[in-house]
């Protein structure tokens, strides 16, 4: 038990800097690994994905024969997207990701991978009070310029708007190269007038990833409940909650395909302030509301 202290406060230290800290020690131990939020949605009758927790690698394979591609591969502790590989589509991306999935944590997570809206949805007791969707990194070709000369009027834009270093730079790096090249684009390409180009799989901010503001009044009252019920299972104040959505958080959950991926019990409340698209949103109100809480076990790991 202490070794495993240990290993958390390595990870409290390292990976949660900056988090916010509003929900009790108790409620936090029922969120630090993917396979108790996947036995919470399944309790409650949450829509989430077919998945397995795994240590051998040969277990996550017979999951991929059963259920085919995409899937995602990740670490069953942490956050950020940290150490997550999506969405996998062969066996070649799927060893490969299978080789550092298992550098960050002996204990793993195989899931099916849902193409759709991908949603941080913020969540108190009665209120949903701020929505992202989630990209990665993208640029939008003009049928002129390089890709490398997009990426460094995107990264002046970025810094234009003070988002860094929340929101992080592009790095015209070799994982930009390589998720290019998947799609026969280098550098120096000259990208298509309107094509839109990612720079990486992942939507998480290190490697890029952007956020925009979606209007809490777009959300359906079906949405709502649900995004509450999650919160109520858990008996949580706030959590940071990610969903994808195949068409879109205006429509009803249940009229479309649909994945909860998991529950964030200390979500990183700082990158709302800086949207790339839309309005920031007013972040007063939500953190008066927590401020105000008495939390137990607070700055306990």
């Amino acid at each position: 038990m202490k070794i495993k202290k240990l290993i958390y406060k390595f990870i409290e230290d390292k990976f949660l800097h900056g988090c916010s800290d509003y929900n009790s020690l108790e409620v936090r131990k029922l969120c630090r690994s993917k396979k108790q939020a996947r036995e919470m949605f399944q309790k409650y009758d949450v829509p989430h994905a077919k998945g397995s927790i795994f240590y051998n690698p040969y277990t996550a394979y017979k999951f991929v024969q059963q259920h085919g591609f995409p899937v995602v591969l990740k670490p069953n502790v942490g956050g950020y997207s940290r150490g997550s590989f999506f969405p996998i589509t062969n066996y070649k991306d799927f060893w490969k990701a299978m080789f550092f999935v298992k550098l960050w944590w002996p204990s793993s997570v195989i899931e099916q991978y849902l193409l759709g809206k991908n949603y941080r949805v913020v969540v108190t007791k009665g209120s949903v009070d701020i929505v992202m969707e989630r990209y990665p990194g993208f640029v939008i070709g003009d049928g002129k310029k390089t890709v490398s000369r997009l990426i460094d009027e995107e990264n002046k834009e970025r810094e234009k708007m003070n988002l860094i270093p929340v929101i992080h730079t592009i790095e015209k790096g070799s994982r930009v190269k390589n998720h290019m090249k998947q799609f026969g684009y280098h550098f120096d390409s000259i990208l298509e007038k309107g094509k839109k180009l990612t720079m990486y799989h992942r939507v998480s901010l290190a490697p890029g990833g952007v956020l925009e503001t979606v209007g809490v009044e777009t959300i359906t009252e079906k949405n709502k409940e649900i995004f509450f019920k999650i919160l109520d299972a858990f008996g949580a104040n706030v959590f940071g909650i990610d969903v994808i959505m195949e068409k879109g958080i205006d429509v009803d959950f249940d009229k479309q395909e649909c994945i909860f991926l998991e529950v964030n019990s200390r979500p990183y409340l700082e990158m709302h302030n800086y949207p790339r698209y839309g309005e920031k949103p007013d972040m007063k109100p939500l953190y008066e509301k927590l401020d105000a809480l008495d939390i137990t076990g607070r700055g306990i790991y």
